[in-house]
């Protein structure tokens, strides 16, 4: 029994990209692999499957103390379904929730924490939840945010964006490897390399260019228009819309600019995304 590999990141941050970048690579391909089997190498730490039989009655009478008091056994399970370390998707902050711990360590074996502009994160997020702007910049800036559960998945704890950005990387670790969206964009190479590097994967070089061109935004997108996608939100016409940074200088007002500096002004700072 292996242990868990974290990808984490607030949401909109790239997360599925890196999950996409990662069956590419295990599975070279020689088509680009289907987005909506990337669940085959990985699962996601709030995928309700995995509480169901730990809370035997209807989900929409579980509390969210019920579901913090089984999530320890839930992560532990997660690993039980593997031989080997299995890479679980989440948008939970590293913080405790009702006095339990969101990410365990028991069984954690290391994690990739995915950290992007939320100059650029606040428009995607916007349209992600079918809100306004101004909506999802106060969103990111509540450190009591936290999703409501469904059908499909449980309650996600996700704090403010500098709170979950800080939780994750404020204590350097062997264990931990923190990449940039925007350097997965611009320094696809460079970037992924170091993801395999920290992982102690040595890909031939061809093979790490074929996962990084089959996980292009320009794959996933025209994927995602011939078959769909199954995890977009059914509040926005795309999931992948459109893939670049520094969008925010077209769309975002100075107010809203200013706002969102305000609001995330330091962590933006040890990440290089200010002074702009």
């Amino acid at each position: 029994m292996g242990k868990i590999v974290w990808l984490a990141s607030y949401p909109k941050s790239g997360n599925t990209w890196m999950r996409t970048f990662m069956h590419n690579l295990m599975r070279n391909p020689k088509e680009a692999y289907d987005i909506n089997k990337i669940t085959d190498l990985s699962t996601g730490d709030s995928v309700i499957s995995w509480y169901q039989p730990l809370l035997v009655k209807p989900w929409q009478e579980w509390t969210a103390q019920e579901i913090a008091d089984v999530r320890w056994q839930a992560q532990r399970n997660i690993v039980a379904s593997q031989p080997d370390n299995i890479f679980v998707k989440t948008h939970n902050a590293m913080v405790e929730y009702l006095g339990k711990p969101l990410i365990h360590m028991d069984w954690t074996a290391a994690a990739i924490y995915i950290v992007r502009n939320p100059l650029d994160v606040c428009i995607s997020l916007a349209d992600h939840y079918g809100v306004t702007i101004d909506e999802a910049i106060r969103i990111m800036a509540n450190r009591g945010t936290v999703t409501q559960g469904s059908e499909r998945v449980i309650y996600e704890v996700h704090t403010s964006w500098s709170n979950h950005t800080m939780s994750w990387t404020q204590q350097p670790h062997p264990g931990l490897h923190v990449v940039r969206y925007e350097d997965m964009l611009h320094r696809p190479a460079s970037a992924f390399r170091n993801v395999c590097n920290f992982l102690r994967l040595t890909p031939p070089k061809e093979r790490l260019e074929n996962a990084i061109q089959l996980s292009s935004f320009d794959s996933l997108k025209k994927q995602e228009a011939n078959k769909g996608f199954r995890e977009r939100s059914q509040k926005s016409e795309s999931f992948f819309r459109v893939g670049k940074s520094g969008q925010w200088r077209e769309v975002l007002s100075q107010e809203q600019v200013d706002r969102v500096i305000e609001n995330h002004k330091e962590q933006m700072q040890r990440f290089r995304y200010w002074p702009l």
